[in-house]
């Protein structure tokens, strides 16, 4: 029997390299829309112009493809910061986070995110993750202050510091007030340097009550 070594196996279709972000980005697209419960991955699978085979390849599941969309909005949106000194991260990363919040995406992602978790245990997990990622880089960029030799109190709560600054977020975004702007970044900042310095001190002179009652648009001398 004569063997045809001319012939070559005949190979699958070949693998998409923009598959992956599409996915993502239509995924988050629909969260954005419809919810956790009306994202569907026959919907994304549409959407992206793909197989339900190729998500369930890349996701084993509807909750890690919101999760992975999602974390990587947030990645590209506000990166991590390391710029030499713990006031120069943290203001880094607060003009990203404000200007992200001031944009339609960014806002109707709290909003979601307000509804979602008070409702569905999955989606709470997704916010949960994303915040979890944030504290670990937060502690990570204290640990490099404190090996810089910056004075950094050893009660400084990277938990806490992701967390006022999500609240004040999460509030406005209830109460339909504006959210702070990119150029509020300094007076944030300074807020959490007072909490996190040894010596009590932010990045400029004003005083505590100043700086607090500035930014939440109160007078620091009503009752």
């Amino acid at each position: 029997m004569e063997t045809n070594h001319d012939v070559r196996p005949r190979r699958g279709r070949p693998r998409d390299p923009d598959a992956e972000p599409r996915i993502r980005e239509y995924a988050l697209k629909l969260l954005l829309e419809r919810g956790f419960d009306g994202m569907t991955v026959d919907d994304v699978a549409e959407a992206a112009g793909v197989g339900k085979a190729t998500i369930y390849r890349r996701w084993a599941s509807k909750e890690l493809l919101a999760n992975d969309a999602m974390a990587q909005l947030f990645d590209l949106e506000i990166p991590d910061a390391d710029t030499g000194s713990i006031a120069g991260d943290l203001r880094q990363v607060y003009r990203y986070a404000l200007t992200f919040v001031n944009s339609e995406r960014g806002l109707a992602l709290i909003r979601l995110a307000v509804s979602e978790a008070n409702r569905d245990v999955r989606s709470a997990a997704i916010y949960r993750d994303f915040l979890g990622r944030r504290i670990e880089q937060t502690r990570d960029a204290l640990d490099r202050a404190r090996d810089r030799g910056e004075p950094i109190r050893a009660a400084a709560d990277p938990v806490l510091m992701v967390q006022w600054l999500a609240g004040v977020f999460v509030i406005r975004a209830l109460t339909g007030e504006p959210m702070p702007l990119p150029e509020d970044a300094d007076r944030l900042v300074d807020i959490t340097l007072r909490a996190i310095l040894k010596d009590g001190s932010g990045s400029d002179a004003w005083s505590d009550s100043q700086t607090v009652h500035a930014e939440f648009g109160d007078s620091p001398h009503s009752a």
